[in-house]
This record gives C-alpha cells, sequence and structure tokens, in this order.
C-alpha cells in the first residue's frame, strides 16, 4: 500500500478519472489527487526524499511531521511563485497585444515574409530558436496571442499553430543549455556546454521536424477551431483583423512586448555564461541581471504592451481597466490549475517514486542510450517534471558516463536524458496545463494532440542519438 508504484497508480486513476469520466473540473480533481497520494505516503519516506533533495536532518524531520493540508499548500505555493506573475502580466500582454493590433501587424508582416503556407514553420522554428534562453513557459505566453490572430487571418489551422509552438519551445527546453535542466546536466555528466549546446541544436532540429510532420496529420484528423476566451473574444480578433494597415502601430513597435523580456532574458543570460566580466562591462551586466529576472523582464513587457494599448485606444472612454480585468479573470484561472497541478507533481515526487524508479533500473542490462532515454521517461510520466527527469536519470548514470570507458562521447547520454524527458506529458504537468488553457483546447484534446507530439519528439530524437552514437562516436 506504501510502495510509490502503486501509489502513483492510485493518483492517477483519480485525475483522470475524474477529469475524464466523472467531468469533475481540472482543479478540483488535482488537489483531490494530490490529497490522496499526500495521504498514503509515509512520513519516513517524505524524511528520506527530502534528505535526498539536500535538506538538512532537522529540515526533514519537520517536513515529514506537516499535516497533508499544509504540505500541499507548499507545493502549491511554491508553483505559485514559479508562474503566477509570469502568467497574470502574459494574459495582459497577450490580452493588450490582441487589442491594440499589435499581434495583428505581427502577423500581416509575417505572411509578407513566408506566406501563408509557411506560417507554421515560422512559429516552429520561431519558438524553437525562442525556447533556447527562455523558459518554456515564457515562450508559450508570448507567441499563442500570435497564434489566435494568426488563426484568424487564414482561417484555418489553429492546432497546427499551436502544435508548432509547442514543439519548439519543448525540445529547447530539455536539449539546449542555459535551459536549466540541460545546464544542470552537463555539470553532473561532464559535457562542455558548447558541445552540448551544438548537439542539442542539431538533435532538437529533426525532432522538431518530425514534430510538424505529426502536427500536420493531427491538424487534418482533429481540426480544432478558435475559440472565445474571456481574453479574447472571436468579435473582438475579427474587428481588428479588417482594419488598415495605417490604423495598426508600426511593426517595431508591436514587437516591443515580446523583444524586450527575451532582450533582457539573453543578455542576462550571456552574461552569466561568462567567466569573467571586465571592471566597465559590470554596471551593464548589473542593469541586465536585475532586468532580465525572468518575472521582471515579463513585467517590462507587459508595461510595453500597456502603453501600447493606450496610444492604439486614446479618445476612449472605457480606460485600460476592463482590458485588465478580462485579462486577469482568464490568467487567474490558469494560475490556479497550474498550481494545483504543481502540487499533485510535488507529492508524487515526495512519495518517492523517483527513488523508487532508480532502483528499478539500476541494475537494467541494456544499451546505455536507450537505458538513459528510458530512465528519463518514466520519471518524467511519473511525476510530470523534464527538469526533474533530466535531474533524476544524469544523477543515476553520471557515474557510468564519467568512469566507463564507453564507445561514444557522453553527450549523447545527456541528449538521450534530454529526449526521454518529453515522454508523457499529461495531467501531472504544470507545463501541460498552461498550453491547454492558454490555447482552449479541451483535456481530451490536449491529451489526444499534445502528448503523442512529444512522444513522437522524443522517439526520433533517441533514433538519431542512436545513429549519431555509432557514425560520429566524437572519442
Amino acid at each position: 500500500m506504501t510502495d510509490p508504484l502503486f501509489i502513483l497508480a492510485v493518483g492517477v486513476i483519480i485525475v483522470v478519472g475524474g477529469i475524464i469520466g466523472l467531468k469533475l473540473h481540472p482543479f478540483l480533481a488535482l488537489l483531490l489527487g494530490a490529497f490522496v497520494v499526500a495521504l498514503m505516503t509515509p512520513a519516513s519516506v517524505i524524511e528520506a526524499f527530502a534528505i535526498s533533495k539536500g535538506t538538512a536532518p532537522a529540515a526533514a524531520a519537520a517536513l515529514a511531521k506537516k499535516s497533508v493540508g499544509e504540505r500541499i499548500a507548499t507545493e502549491f505555493g511554491n508553483t505559485c511563485g514559479k508562474i503566477g506573475i509570469l502568467i497574470a502580466m502574459a494574459a495582459i500582454i497577450g490580452k493588450c497585444m490582441l487589442e491594440s493590433g499589435a499581434a495583428e501587424r505581427i502577423i500581416r508582416s509575417m505572411l509578407r515574409l513566408t506566406g501563408i503556407e509557411k506560417a507554421p514553420i515560422a512559429f516552429l522554428i520561431s519558438s524553437f530558436f525562442i525556447g533556447i534562453p527562455v523558459f518554456f513557459d515564457t515562450v508559450i505566453f508570448l507567441m499563442m496571442p500570435l497564434a489566435k490572430a494568426m488563426t484568424l487571418r487564414i482561417g484555418k489551422n489553429y492546432l497546427l499553430l499551436v502544435l508548432c509552438i509547442m514543439a519548439g519551445a519543448a525540445m529547447a527546453n530539455s536539449l539546449v543549455p542555459p535551459a536549466p535542466g540541460p545546464l544542470f546536466l552537463i555539470g553532473e555528466m561532464k559535457i562542455p556546454i558548447g558541445l552540448m549546446m551544438i548537439a542539442g541544436t542539431i538533435v532538437g532540429l529533426f525532432t522538431i521536424t518530425s514534430g510538424y510532420f505529426f502536427a500536420l496529420w493531427a491538424n487534418k484528423k482533429w481540426p480544432i477551431p478558435l475559440r472565445d476566451s474571456l481574453d479574447a473574444k472571436l468579435e473582438d480578433i475579427k474587428a481588428i483583423a479588417a482594419k488598415e494597415d495605417a490604423s495598426l502601430p508600426p511593426l517595431g513597435v508591436s514587437l516591443l512586448p515580446i523583444l524586450i523580456p527575451l532582450v533582457f532574458i539573453c543578455v542576462d543570460t550571456a552574461f552569466s555564461a561568462m567567466d569573467s566580466v571586465s571592471d566597465s562591462m559590470k554596471p551593464i551586466a548589473s542593469v541586465f541581471h536585475f532586468l532580465g529576472e525572468k518575472n521582471l523582464a515579463v513585467i517590462t513587457g507587459g508595461i510595453a504592451a500597456l502603453l501600447i494599448l493606450v496610444s492604439q485606444k486614446k479618445g476612449g472612454k472605457e480606460g485600460l481597466t476592463p482590458f485588465v480585468q478580462a485579462a486577469l479573470m482568464s490568467g487567474g484561472g490558469i494560475i490556479l490549475i497550474t498550481a494545483a497541478g504543481g502540487a499533485f507533481g510535488g507529492m508524487l515526487q515526495q512519495s518517492g517514486i523517483s527513488g523508487r524508479i532508480a532502483e528499478l533500473t539500476k541494475g537494467y542490462q541494456m544499451a546505455l542510450i536507450p537505458m538513459a532515454f528510458f530512465i528519463a521517461a518514466v520519471v518524467r510520466t511519473a511525476q510530470g517534471s523534464a527538469t526533474v527527469a533530466l535531474i533524476t536519470a544524469s544523477g543515476i548514470l553520471s557515474g557510468m558516463a564519467t568512469n566507463a570507458q564507453l564507445a561514444f562521447h557522453p553527450v549523447y547520454l545527456g541528449l538521450a536524458i534530454g529526449c526521454g524527458s518529453k515522454l508523457i506529458p499529461w495531467m501531472n504537468d504544470a507545463g501541460f496545463w498552461i498550453v491547454c488553457k492558454l490555447s482552449n483546447l479541451t483535456e481530451k484534446e490536449a491529451l489526444k494532440t499534445i502528448s503523442p507530439l512529444l512522444v513522437v519528439m522524443g522517439l526520433t530524437g533517441l533514433i538519431v542519438i542512436m545513429i549519431a552514437a555509432q557514425l560520429f562516436p566524437l572519442v
């Protein structure tokens, strides 16, 4: 009854059965799942989990003594702290960009450059390269309003655009430093950062190509319309789409809500990656370190979006309050569901599921590359976090990577872990809920499109890595 695998199975049945079978609201189903998982986990297991994460013994004992409600609330709050401001400000940015016509201006400019047929490819490649320095959820927040505006402009392919954004951002997040998961991985496995960046980009381009073909197929099989939402009503977007070019903000101004956070985060990342910064550059580096923190960077993007909306609505009597209120009503629901998903995932981690999986795979005799992929995939599916999957799998395999006489460079193990960490996103994953709710897909639609998309890309990456390890062992 206390085996983590049994606890995991019970949690999965409650959450999936509650949402799909009983039609419970996801927030309630996730909290119920978190409560049952937390209730079934012994205090000794919780204490051992905390110690394994580097927590002091006294603090670990204190965590184990906390009530079920306290532990759930703590994980709920931790997730809110990570994504609350981001989601709220991203909702404001999206609403302002749609209402001001900034999103429409960007879409018109993109269509002139790529044409209608190649627009999804532009979304795919853009989300991948933006996703290298920027967190996954930030890419989704910045690009989803553009997908909605693009769909109304071309009249089709909404699911294709959503999946292209998801594909690019997800693969960059697990394969290419300086994303946090790959950064930890290369440190643990002693892989040079430059090699991981180049190899991760190459493998990533292969995987998003397969993701694009899956997205084309899924879009034809399950065409999903753009739906009304509180922050983006279709009639409002249609009215903006009918505007003349002269009444829209200039392209450079329209890009500011996206470019400002992107530039701040990228420059801060570049300075952080340097071994040393000259005295003359330290003041500039400190400014960008301050502005490049993801919450503050997105807030500055939100301020830019609000200023653009003010300039476009000058003379209007309604003011900014109705627009911000509509955006926050939509964003608030997303924050609650995502935080509940984080609480459920946190309770699963405290059950010791990662350690249990490590035990099962420790003596498993198979080729190292598929084993690395398999371990990361099982951990990701079990507890929902790609970053935790990367950390767990790299911890298990780091000894083999640094000590064994491998016939190939350890970078291939790192890449296999990155691809395995994509499988399989479902309702214990905060990112799943962010994409699901921002795109207005139902849970069923997300499970049959987003989840298989990442499975296809992860397996493609595994095949590419195994072939490359044979042809270019780099040793």
